[in-house]
């Protein structure tokens, strides 16, 4: 049942990007299905990545609203950085801190550590089992507890539902 699901996703996805890097038209997209179909059956037994996906309408809806919280997150930030920039006295307190985080899948902590990065001001640096270790431009607190609060809880709730 679970190189099925991957079959599905992976053929979704290859399908879904086809379309969005092709002309749509009746012969492209019978040619993208059916590229997608031959990669994915050669392909799926190893994207067992993709098993940890869960596929029902509350993790949809939360797919959905994770994009609009990792926009508005990355435009607070970015406006964050720009004003440090542009500010004469460059207000940094950079270094690295420790988070936990509460997934548990390895494709959750893939999303979480990648969000964090693309989020100006944060990188994440290393991933060790439960923990990240994120660059910070503006350490705010270097306790575990109060860092996670700060940099992972607003994308991981997301991702719990997501992935688990």
């Amino acid at each position: 049942m679970r190189r099925v699901k991957a079959l599905i996703l992976s053929y979704l996805i290859l399908t879904g990007l086809w379309l969005v890097l092709s002309e749509v038209t009746r012969n492209e997209f019978i040619i993208g299905s059916l590229v997608s179909a031959t990669i994915s059956l050669i392909f799926s037994s190893r994207l067992a990545i993709l098993e940890n996906v869960k596929l029902n309408p509350k993790a949809l809806f939360c797919s959905i609203k994770f994009i609009f919280v990792f926009l508005r997150e990355l435009f607070k930030s970015a406006i964050d950085v720009a004003i440090r920039v542009l500010s004469p006295s460059l207000p940094i307190n950079p270094g690295i801190v420790k988070v936990r985080t509460k997934l548990h899948s390895k494709l959750g902590r893939i999303v979480l550590a990648n969000s964090i990065t693309l989020t100006p001001g944060t990188m994440t640096v290393e991933a060790k089992g439960e923990y990240l270790y994120i660059h910070w431009i503006d350490i705010k607190s270097d306790d575990i507890e109060s860092a996670t609060v700060a940099i992972v809880s607003t994308f991981e709730k997301h991702l719990e539902v997501m992935y688990g």
